[in-house]
Protein backbone atom coordinates (compact mmCIF):
# COMPACT_ATOMS: atom_id res chain seq x y z
CA UNK A 1 0.00 0.00 0.00
CA UNK A 2 1.35 3.41 -1.01
CA UNK A 3 0.31 6.51 0.92
CA UNK A 4 -0.41 9.68 -1.05
CA UNK A 5 -0.93 13.15 0.40
CA UNK A 6 -2.75 15.66 -1.81
CA UNK A 7 -2.51 19.32 -0.79
CA UNK A 8 -4.82 21.98 -2.21
CA UNK A 9 -7.33 19.18 -2.63
CA UNK A 10 -10.41 21.37 -3.11
CA UNK A 11 -9.19 22.72 -6.46
CA UNK A 12 -9.68 21.30 -9.94
CA UNK A 13 -6.80 18.82 -9.94
CA UNK A 14 -7.34 17.88 -6.30
CA UNK A 15 -10.96 16.99 -7.00
CA UNK A 16 -9.98 14.91 -10.04
CA UNK A 17 -7.56 12.99 -7.79
CA UNK A 18 -10.41 12.48 -5.31
CA UNK A 19 -12.38 10.80 -8.11
CA UNK A 20 -9.48 8.48 -8.83
CA UNK A 21 -9.13 7.72 -5.11
CA UNK A 22 -12.80 6.72 -4.89
CA UNK A 23 -12.25 4.14 -7.63
CA UNK A 24 -9.01 2.51 -6.46
CA UNK A 25 -7.94 0.39 -3.51
CA UNK A 26 -4.26 0.29 -4.46
CA UNK A 27 -3.41 3.57 -2.74
CA UNK A 28 -4.29 5.26 0.53
CA UNK A 29 -5.07 8.94 -0.08
CA UNK A 30 -5.11 11.80 2.40
CA UNK A 31 -6.68 15.00 1.09
CA UNK A 32 -6.00 18.35 2.76
CA UNK A 33 -6.70 21.97 1.91
CA UNK A 34 -5.73 25.12 3.81
CA UNK A 35 -8.25 24.37 6.59
CA UNK A 36 -6.39 21.13 7.40
CA UNK A 37 -2.84 22.15 6.44
CA UNK A 38 -1.34 25.55 5.66
CA UNK A 39 1.60 24.70 3.39
CA UNK A 40 3.24 28.07 4.16
CA UNK A 41 3.52 27.15 7.86
CA UNK A 42 6.71 25.11 8.26
CA UNK A 43 5.88 24.00 11.82
CA UNK A 44 2.41 22.81 10.81
CA UNK A 45 3.83 20.93 7.81
CA UNK A 46 6.57 19.37 9.95
CA UNK A 47 4.08 18.17 12.53
CA UNK A 48 1.72 16.80 9.89
CA UNK A 49 4.48 14.83 8.16
CA UNK A 50 5.74 13.51 11.49
CA UNK A 51 2.29 12.16 12.37
CA UNK A 52 1.27 10.66 9.01
CA UNK A 53 2.64 8.01 6.68
CA UNK A 54 3.46 9.64 3.33
CA UNK A 55 5.18 8.05 0.33
CA UNK A 56 4.12 10.67 -2.22
CA UNK A 57 2.97 14.26 -1.85
CA UNK A 58 1.12 15.87 -4.76
CA UNK A 59 1.03 19.63 -4.27
CA UNK A 60 -2.05 21.05 -5.99
CA UNK A 61 -2.14 24.11 -3.71
CA UNK A 62 -1.51 27.36 -5.55
CA UNK A 63 -2.28 31.06 -5.68
CA UNK A 64 -3.89 31.26 -9.13
CA UNK A 65 -5.42 34.76 -9.23
CA UNK A 66 -3.08 35.91 -12.01
CA UNK A 67 -4.12 39.57 -12.07
CA UNK A 68 -4.61 39.93 -8.32
CA UNK A 69 -1.08 38.62 -7.79
CA UNK A 70 0.25 41.89 -9.23
CA UNK A 71 -1.02 43.54 -6.03
CA UNK A 72 -0.61 40.59 -3.65
CA UNK A 73 2.98 39.71 -4.47
CA UNK A 74 3.94 38.52 -0.96
CA UNK A 75 0.92 36.22 -0.71
CA UNK A 76 1.56 34.77 -4.18
CA UNK A 77 5.22 34.12 -3.26
CA UNK A 78 4.28 32.57 0.09
CA UNK A 79 1.91 30.04 -1.50
CA UNK A 80 3.59 29.44 -4.88
CA UNK A 81 7.26 29.59 -3.84
CA UNK A 82 7.71 29.12 -0.10
CA UNK A 83 4.95 26.49 0.21
CA UNK A 84 6.56 24.08 -2.29
CA UNK A 85 9.95 24.65 -0.63
CA UNK A 86 8.54 23.66 2.78
CA UNK A 87 6.71 20.61 1.40
CA UNK A 88 9.74 19.42 -0.61
CA UNK A 89 11.97 19.67 2.47
CA UNK A 90 9.43 17.75 4.55
CA UNK A 91 9.28 15.05 1.87
CA UNK A 92 13.07 14.75 1.77
CA UNK A 93 13.18 14.23 5.53
CA UNK A 94 11.01 11.10 5.24
CA UNK A 95 12.36 10.05 1.79
CA UNK A 96 9.02 10.74 0.08
CA UNK A 97 8.60 11.75 -3.56
CA UNK A 98 7.30 15.26 -4.14
CA UNK A 99 5.08 16.25 -7.09
CA UNK A 100 4.63 19.95 -7.75
CA UNK A 101 2.30 21.44 -10.37
CA UNK A 102 3.54 24.48 -12.28
CA UNK A 103 2.47 26.51 -15.29
CA UNK A 104 3.11 27.72 -18.84
CA UNK A 105 3.25 31.25 -17.37
CA UNK A 106 6.94 30.68 -16.57
CA UNK A 107 7.61 31.51 -20.25
CA UNK A 108 7.42 34.92 -21.92
CA UNK A 109 5.50 33.55 -24.91
CA UNK A 110 7.77 35.16 -27.49
CA UNK A 111 8.69 31.83 -29.09
CA UNK A 112 6.95 30.13 -31.99
CA UNK A 113 7.73 26.47 -31.37
CA UNK A 114 6.56 24.36 -28.39
CA UNK A 115 8.58 25.06 -25.26
CA UNK A 116 10.73 22.22 -23.96
CA UNK A 117 11.92 21.73 -20.39
CA UNK A 118 15.37 22.95 -21.51
CA UNK A 119 14.07 26.36 -22.67
CA UNK A 120 14.84 29.29 -20.41
CA UNK A 121 12.02 30.47 -18.15
CA UNK A 122 11.26 34.18 -18.52
CA UNK A 123 7.99 34.87 -16.68
CA UNK A 124 6.20 38.15 -17.42
CA UNK A 125 3.94 38.35 -14.36
CA UNK A 126 4.21 38.10 -10.57
CA UNK A 127 2.19 34.90 -10.80
CA UNK A 128 4.64 33.42 -13.33
CA UNK A 129 7.65 34.54 -11.29
CA UNK A 130 6.24 33.05 -8.08
CA UNK A 131 5.55 29.72 -9.82
CA UNK A 132 9.05 29.62 -11.33
CA UNK A 133 10.58 30.28 -7.91
CA UNK A 134 8.51 27.42 -6.51
CA UNK A 135 9.85 25.04 -9.17
CA UNK A 136 13.45 25.93 -8.35
CA UNK A 137 13.00 25.80 -4.57
CA UNK A 138 11.29 22.40 -4.68
CA UNK A 139 13.99 20.79 -6.84
CA UNK A 140 16.76 22.26 -4.67
CA UNK A 141 15.17 20.99 -1.44
CA UNK A 142 14.42 17.46 -2.59
CA UNK A 143 16.18 15.54 -5.40
CA UNK A 144 13.14 13.23 -5.53
CA UNK A 145 10.92 15.98 -6.95
CA UNK A 146 8.86 15.89 -10.13
CA UNK A 147 7.66 19.31 -11.32
CA UNK A 148 4.93 19.18 -13.96
CA UNK A 149 4.13 22.33 -15.91
CA UNK A 150 0.68 22.42 -17.43
CA UNK A 151 -1.44 24.96 -19.29
CA UNK A 152 -5.01 26.32 -19.51
CA UNK A 153 -6.30 23.86 -16.93
CA UNK A 154 -10.03 23.18 -16.72
CA UNK A 155 -12.32 20.61 -15.13
CA UNK A 156 -15.92 19.80 -14.29
CA UNK A 157 -14.94 20.97 -10.79
CA UNK A 158 -14.29 24.49 -9.57
CA UNK A 159 -14.04 27.76 -11.48
CA UNK A 160 -12.43 27.74 -14.91
CA UNK A 161 -12.68 29.07 -18.47
CA UNK A 162 -15.08 26.33 -19.62
CA UNK A 163 -17.63 27.01 -16.89
CA UNK A 164 -17.26 30.79 -17.25
CA UNK A 165 -17.92 30.58 -21.00
CA UNK A 166 -20.97 28.38 -20.44
CA UNK A 167 -22.37 30.84 -17.91
CA UNK A 168 -21.69 33.97 -19.98
CA UNK A 169 -22.84 32.27 -23.17
CA UNK A 170 -26.29 31.76 -21.66
CA UNK A 171 -26.47 35.35 -20.42
CA UNK A 172 -25.22 37.30 -23.44
CA UNK A 173 -25.98 37.65 -27.12
CA UNK A 174 -22.37 38.32 -28.11
CA UNK A 175 -18.86 38.57 -26.69
CA UNK A 176 -15.28 39.18 -27.73
CA UNK A 177 -12.59 36.55 -27.12
CA UNK A 178 -8.84 36.98 -27.56
CA UNK A 179 -7.49 35.18 -30.62
CA UNK A 180 -3.81 36.18 -30.58
CA UNK A 181 -2.88 34.11 -27.51
CA UNK A 182 -2.16 30.49 -28.40
CA UNK A 183 -1.74 27.47 -26.13
CA UNK A 184 -3.31 24.15 -25.21
CA UNK A 185 -6.35 23.55 -22.98
CA UNK A 186 -5.66 20.75 -20.51
CA UNK A 187 -8.33 18.61 -18.87
CA UNK A 188 -7.41 18.20 -15.20
CA UNK A 189 -8.72 14.61 -15.24
CA UNK A 190 -6.11 13.71 -17.88
CA UNK A 191 -3.34 15.31 -15.80
CA UNK A 192 -4.51 13.47 -12.67
CA UNK A 193 -4.43 10.15 -14.53
CA UNK A 194 -0.93 10.91 -15.84
CA UNK A 195 0.34 11.63 -12.32
CA UNK A 196 -1.08 8.33 -11.07
CA UNK A 197 0.52 6.46 -13.99
CA UNK A 198 3.89 7.95 -13.01
CA UNK A 199 3.42 7.03 -9.33
CA UNK A 200 2.72 3.43 -10.30
CA UNK A 201 5.91 3.34 -12.39
CA UNK A 202 8.29 4.97 -9.87
CA UNK A 203 8.91 1.80 -7.77
CA UNK A 204 9.99 -0.03 -10.95
CA UNK A 205 12.33 2.76 -12.07
CA UNK A 206 15.00 2.97 -9.39
CA UNK A 207 16.77 5.77 -11.20
CA UNK A 208 17.17 9.39 -10.04
CA UNK A 209 17.06 10.57 -13.67
CA UNK A 210 13.27 10.17 -13.63
CA UNK A 211 12.98 13.16 -11.31
CA UNK A 212 13.04 16.77 -12.44
CA UNK A 213 11.03 18.94 -14.76
CA UNK A 214 8.27 17.81 -17.16
CA UNK A 215 5.60 19.35 -19.37
CA UNK A 216 2.08 17.95 -19.58
CA UNK A 217 -0.80 19.39 -21.56
CA UNK A 218 -3.31 17.88 -23.92
CA UNK A 219 -2.28 17.39 -27.55
CA UNK A 220 -2.89 20.08 -30.14
CA UNK A 221 -2.94 23.87 -30.27
CA UNK A 222 -5.65 26.52 -30.25
CA UNK A 223 -6.36 30.15 -29.34
CA UNK A 224 -8.69 31.29 -26.56
CA UNK A 225 -11.13 32.19 -29.36
CA UNK A 226 -10.99 28.63 -30.77
CA UNK A 227 -11.38 27.22 -27.26
CA UNK A 228 -14.45 29.36 -26.54
CA UNK A 229 -16.07 28.56 -29.89
CA UNK A 230 -15.62 24.85 -29.21
CA UNK A 231 -17.17 25.18 -25.73
CA UNK A 232 -20.22 26.96 -27.16
CA UNK A 233 -20.58 24.41 -29.96
CA UNK A 234 -20.40 21.41 -27.63
CA UNK A 235 -22.72 23.05 -25.09
CA UNK A 236 -25.29 23.93 -27.77
CA UNK A 237 -25.06 27.62 -26.88
CA UNK A 238 -25.86 30.08 -29.65
CA UNK A 239 -23.86 33.29 -29.26
CA UNK A 240 -21.98 35.60 -31.59
CA UNK A 241 -18.26 35.43 -30.84
CA UNK A 242 -15.93 38.16 -32.08
CA UNK A 243 -12.17 37.53 -32.27
CA UNK A 244 -10.31 40.37 -30.55
CA UNK A 245 -6.66 41.29 -29.93
CA UNK A 246 -5.07 41.13 -26.48
CA UNK A 247 -4.68 44.93 -26.52
CA UNK A 248 -8.47 45.26 -26.83
CA UNK A 249 -8.91 43.44 -23.51
CA UNK A 250 -6.19 44.84 -21.22
CA UNK A 251 -5.52 43.09 -17.92
CA UNK A 252 -3.11 43.93 -15.05
CA UNK A 253 -0.86 40.88 -15.62
CA UNK A 254 0.88 40.21 -18.93
CA UNK A 255 0.09 36.86 -20.55
CA UNK A 256 2.42 34.83 -22.78
CA UNK A 257 1.28 35.16 -26.41
CA UNK A 258 2.53 31.69 -27.34
CA UNK A 259 2.61 29.11 -24.54
CA UNK A 260 2.45 25.72 -26.21
CA UNK A 261 4.34 23.09 -24.20
CA UNK A 262 6.36 20.25 -25.72
CA UNK A 263 5.34 16.99 -23.99
CA UNK A 264 7.81 14.62 -25.64
CA UNK A 265 9.89 14.12 -22.47
CA UNK A 266 7.00 12.93 -20.25
CA UNK A 267 5.60 10.77 -23.06
CA UNK A 268 8.92 9.07 -23.71
CA UNK A 269 10.05 8.68 -20.08
CA UNK A 270 6.79 7.21 -18.74
CA UNK A 271 5.12 5.95 -21.94
CA UNK A 272 2.13 8.20 -21.33
CA UNK A 273 -0.54 8.58 -24.01
CA UNK A 274 -1.91 12.14 -24.15
CA UNK A 275 -5.43 12.81 -25.52
CA UNK A 276 -6.23 15.55 -28.06
CA UNK A 277 -7.60 18.68 -26.35
CA UNK A 278 -10.85 18.73 -28.36
CA UNK A 279 -11.69 15.13 -27.41
CA UNK A 280 -11.02 15.79 -23.72
CA UNK A 281 -13.13 18.95 -23.81
CA UNK A 282 -16.05 16.90 -25.13
CA UNK A 283 -15.68 14.46 -22.21
CA UNK A 284 -15.59 17.28 -19.67
CA UNK A 285 -18.65 19.04 -21.07
CA UNK A 286 -20.59 15.77 -21.14
CA UNK A 287 -19.70 15.27 -17.49
CA UNK A 288 -20.76 18.83 -16.58
CA UNK A 289 -24.11 18.35 -18.32
CA UNK A 290 -24.61 14.98 -16.63
CA UNK A 291 -24.00 16.54 -13.21
CA UNK A 292 -26.30 19.55 -13.78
Amino acid sequence: MHYILVTGSNGQLGNELREIASNTKDFHFTFVDIEELDITDSDAVGNFFANNTIDYCINCAAYTAVDKAEEEKLLALAINANGPKILAAACKKIKATFFHISTDFVFDGKGNTPYTEADQARPLSIYGKSKRKGEVEAMIENPKTIVIRTSWLYSSFGKNFVKTMQKLGKERESMGIVYDQVGTPTYAADLANAIMEIIQLIPTLQDLSIFGLYHYCNAGICSWYDFAKSIFRMSNIEIKVKPILTEEYPLPAKRPTYSVLDTQKIRNKFNIKIPYWYDSLEKCIQKIEKND
